[in-house]
């Protein structure tokens, strides 16, 4: 197989994934009994798929190109436990394809490779799991004498399939709930669909739904907690990074939880995940180990549900008993709460169909709390817009969580970014995909601020005098100048030295008069046919919000 017909695969793979997707996510009770390992399966290999399809034409790819910039991309775009285990899967080919195509010989060596990666990821391998299906499928791959590629997939394949049926004697959480391991069942999926590649043909499986559940030994272990204590999925990349670090982060992982996986994409990215009771301390462990993106936090819903198939990446977002399946016949009973200072401000979210809560003194994370019951929808999503630490906005989500009502805290730091975000919301689109266009609707808005120091200051890029005008990029000082409306010019000039269609200026209280008029003036000379928008916001602490588009 060249890179076209790993790309082939690649597809036949999605197609697989999304037919099996419900019975995966209904055998899923193991680490975590949240329902969400087909979809999270499904959502790694469109990720590396992507990934894929932006290395050119695949006529003019090797199966090396493919395969590489299909581990990368999964390993990038993870989605749980399962994700990053299939992106060593994916990793386990490209190394074997380094130097020729996919053949009965490079897929042996694939399927070991794959194997040892992920034992060498888990900080606590647990039989029964996709862990014990791969290695079958490698020794069977391995004992296979053929020569064809499509014989040694066949073989792999049954040979995985058969210790997938085993898995419930091996672990007593699987044959409690009468199910056979989730992410092993993914797995088949995946040979089954190179042998359809490579012979023509799928192999035929049994439906694999639950059956009657068989009574455990109390005493019995099989890695599960047992705790009632709330729980979070903690996942993140890193770069800057290498071998022995990542040794270090497992080890510290494994001090705060469980189900514990950190891997490379074998070139420059690391990919980890745990499972833990104190999310502030995995970010904590992974900044210390490289440079940290992608966060995501979720807390464990005691509901089943379906995690979202994809989120911006490098924003944290909380979810809270989320069904990304659920459709509705009509519009869903879903509202915005958003929290906005100034009255202007306040009257804006409003006309766009948001409650408000005042952001004119502090918000604690109480009063958020407060507010989000008060909410009469079933699905509620919140625009914090800067008013709290991203901590405080998991303890509100974990808080927030009611067996009537779904609750989505989107990333946007700041007003201008919830008015990006507002303008993309949909209530026909399930909560989940509205959530996401309004999060990359937030996430693509650069936002700055032009202030009046109120007093002398060290700043990163200099000191500064009170009264003196400063430009800030997000929470950065980036600008200082004497005279305020200068300040406010030269930090347009940065903002828009990036690019930019749509700048929007919400005017704060203390704005002074004329500035509004003079910084729309200079966005026009300096950079033409760039729009602009400018509201009243009447906001306090800043004397004008300046949103990039």
């Amino acid at each position: 197989m060249d890179g076209t017909a790993l790309l082939r695969w690649g597809r036949t793979c999605l197609d697989g994934l999304e037919n099996r997707r419900e019975e995966i996510n209904a055998l899923n009770v193991f680490p975590i009994p949240d329902a969400d390992t087909g979809t999270n399966l499904l959502a790694t290999m469109r990720a590396a798929m992507d990934a894929a399809a932006t290395r050119g034409p695949a006529d003019t790819l090797s199966a090396h190109d493919v395969a590489a910039a299909m581990a990368r991309g999964a390993t990038i775009g993870a989605r749980g436990n399962s994700g990053i285990i299939l992106s060593q899967v994916l990793r386990g080919i490209a190394e074997a394809v380094r130097s020729e195509p996919l053949t009965a010989t490079t897929l042996r060596e694939a399927l070991s490779r794959a194997s040892i990666l992920v034992r060498e990821a888990l900080s606590e391998p647990i039989e029964g799991t996709i862990l014990t299906v791969l290695d079958c499928a490698a020794a069977s791959a391995a004992a296979c004498r053929d020569t064809s590629l499509a014989d040694v997939a066949l073989a792999a394949a049954d040979g995985a399939a058969k210790a997938l049926g085993d898995t419930p004697s091996q672990l007593g959480v699987l044959r409690a709930a009468g199910v056979v391991d989730a992410g092993a069942r993914g797995l088949v999926v995946l040979l089954d669909s190179l042998v359809s590649v490579t012979l023509g043909e799928i192999p035929s499986r049994p439906e694999y739904t639950p059956r009657e559940p068989v009574p455990v030994p109390a005493a019995e272990d099989n890695g599960e907690t047992g705790s009632a204590t709330p729980q979070y999925e903690v996942m993140y990349l890193l770069a800057d990074t290498d071998q022995n670090r990542m040794t270090q982060l497992r080890a510290r992982l494994t001090q705060l939880g469980d189900s514990v996986v950190v891997v490379g994409d074998g070139e420059r990215f690391w990919s980890a995940h745990v499972h833990c009771a104190d999310p502030g301390a995995a970010v904590e462990a992974g900044i210390a180990a490289g440079k940290l993106s992608g966060i995501r936090i979720e807390s464990f819903a005691l509901t089943r549900h379906e995690a979202p198939h994809d989120m911006t990446s490098g924003h944290l977002v909380t979810s809270t008993n989320i069904d990304s399946a659920k459709e509705t016949d009509g519009p869903a009973d879903r509202g915005i709460l958003a929290v906005a200072a100034g009255a202007g401000a306040a009257e804006l979210f409003e006309d766009a169909g948001a409650v408000v809560l005042a952001g004119d003194g502090a918000v604690t994370a109480a009063a958020l709390l407060t507010a989000i019951r008060a909410m009469p929808n079933r699905e509620v999503l919140v625009l914090p817009n800067g008013a709290l630490p991203a901590h405080d906005l998991v303890a509100v989500g974990v808080a927030a969580r009611d067996a009537h009502r779904d609750v989505l805290l989107l990333p946007s730091g700041s007003m201008v970014q919830g008015l990006a975000a507002l303008a993309v919301h949909d209530r026909g689109r399930i909560a989940v995909d509205d959530a996401f266009a309004m999060s990359e609707a937030a996430a693509t808005t650069r936002w700055g601020s032009l202030r009046a120091a109120p007093e002398r200051a060290l700043t990163m890029v200099g000191t500064c005098e009170a009264g003196d005008g400063l430009g800030l990029v997000g929470h950065d000082v980036v600008v200082i100048d004497h005279d305020v409306r200068t300040a406010g010019l030269t930090l347009l000039d940065r903002m828009l030295a990036f690019g930019g269609e749509l700048v929007t200026l919400l005017m704060g209280a203390a704005a002074p008069d004329g500035l509004s008029g003079e910084l729309a003036a200079h966005i026009g000379e300096s950079f033409p046919g760039v729009e602009v928008t400018v509201y009243s916001g009447g906001q306090h602490g800043n004397l004008v919000q300046i949103g990039v588009e």
